[in-house]
């Protein structure tokens, strides 16, 4: 994601350069106001990136190749609706549009861009009937908020009627871009020199506004779903916070054996990883009340899934009852001492600084506090579509 100073983010970017006075750029912060659907978002982002490229013409086609392409990771790596979800259903067409192009490509949550466009390419004829249904609109309402300064009224009814009142608007106040005669998918994209200069000089200030007012309607589309900011591209793995972590437990299985979550047998300390039983993906942090430690084998096998909660969530909560006690066993002052160097990265949860691992707890209080914590946390996901493993 781009940065961006939301702090002094208001509901417009923040535009800089000569071309303030000559372009309307009032109109231009209402391309993304009052959407109904996710589509406005996407649509000028893949615009503002394709002018970021020096691409000066274009068509539906391209640009909607590259909405699916930056939809892609929202939707299937983090399980993110665009639009919500009604009556069970998914209500946006291009959230349908990339799980349709995943389930006939066979391409992975974390395809490379790249990869996601040579598939639309090879899949073009079945995706067809989505990318078309996306064309409807969209690209005429983005530009709603500079007809509402042209005396004539759009006339919505008819897409050759828009193209042409598109081209009298452009002729009183210079639009960002106009349109050509080819149908639906095929149709052009012209944009305007001047626009294109503003564009990229400001490409950074314009992504960011842009993510922001996605991130806010994705949020109240997804009002379960923790840390959506992170969750509109792919992530770096180096994000992940687990080295103290794994040496609190290198510390722990030094003094006394621990049961692989999943396999019921020995933990070997020479090969298990740290994962989370709730999916990073999810949660977006490495809180330590998720961690465990498990067989570096089944790593893999259980990726971006949801272990079954009964019976892993028990065994869990056990191995987080050993690592309790033994933080707080007097003499055993070295393991205390790794579990205070995860602080920093690993223990954010005022309830489990509170309540979970405070002193004193029996294992009933610590299943029941770590499970009334966890437990809604664990079933967010799956309302999401987290898979069970």
């Amino acid at each position: 994601m781009a940065e961006f100073d939301f702090a002094k983010m208001d509901s417009r970017p923040n535009i800089k350069g000569d071309y303030v006075n000559r372009l309307d750029i009032e109109s231009f912060s209402l391309m993304m106001k009052d959407p109904s659907y996710s589509y406005k978002f996407y649509w000028l982002e893949a615009i503002v990136n394709l002018i970021s490229e020096d691409v000066a013409e274009t068509t539906f086609n391209d640009i909607i190749d590259e909405m699916i392409a930056n939809a892609w990771y929202s939707v299937l790596e983090f399980h993110i609706h665009l639009s919500g979800m009604i009556a069970g259903d998914i209500k946006d067409g291009l959230e349908r549009c990339v799980l349709n192009l995943q389930e006939i490509s066979d391409l992975p949550a974390n395809a490379s861009k790249v990869e996601i466009k040579n598939a639309i390419k090879e899949h073009e004829s079945e995706l067809k009937a989505y990318k078309d249904q996306l064309t409807n609109m969209v690209p005429y309402r983005a530009l709603a908020g500079f007809f509402d300064k042209f005396d004539e009224k759009p006339n919505w009814n008819g897409i050759g009627r828009m193209v042409s009142y598109i081209e009298k608007v452009n002729e009183v106040t210079i639009l960002p871009y106009t349109l050509g005669q080819s149908a639906k998918l095929k149709r052009e994209v012209y944009f305007n020199p001047s626009w294109i200069k503003m564009i990229q000089d400001n490409t950074v200030s314009i992504l960011g506004w842009i993510q922001y007012e996605k991130v806010k309607w994705l949020q109240n589309n997804n009002p379960e779903v923790p840390g959506l900011v992170y969750k509109l591209a792919p992530m770096d793995e180096k994000m992940r916070k687990l080295k103290k972590v794994h040496e609190l437990w290198d510390a722990i299985m030094e003094k006394r054996k621990i049961e692989d979550v999943f396999k019921g047998s020995a933990i070997s300390r020479k090969d298990y990883d740290v994962d989370h039983f709730i999916p990073w993906s999810f949660v977006m942090n490495d809180e330590l009340w998720n961690l465990m430690p498990m067989d570096s084998s089944l790593n893999s096998a259980k990726s971006n899934k949801l272990p079954k909660w009964d019976p892993f969530f028990a065994k869990f909560a056990n191995n987080q009852f050993i690592m309790y006690e033994m933080i707080h066993d007097e003499s055993l002052p070295e393991i205390h001492k790794k579990y205070e160097a995860c602080f920093r990265d690993n223990l954010h949860s005022i309830w489990a600084d509170r309540e979970l691992y405070r002193k004193g707890n029996t294992r009933d209080e610590f299943y029941g506090i770590l499970e009334k914590n966890m437990r809604p946390v664990y079933d967010s996901a799956r309302r999401q579509g987290y898979q069970v493993w």
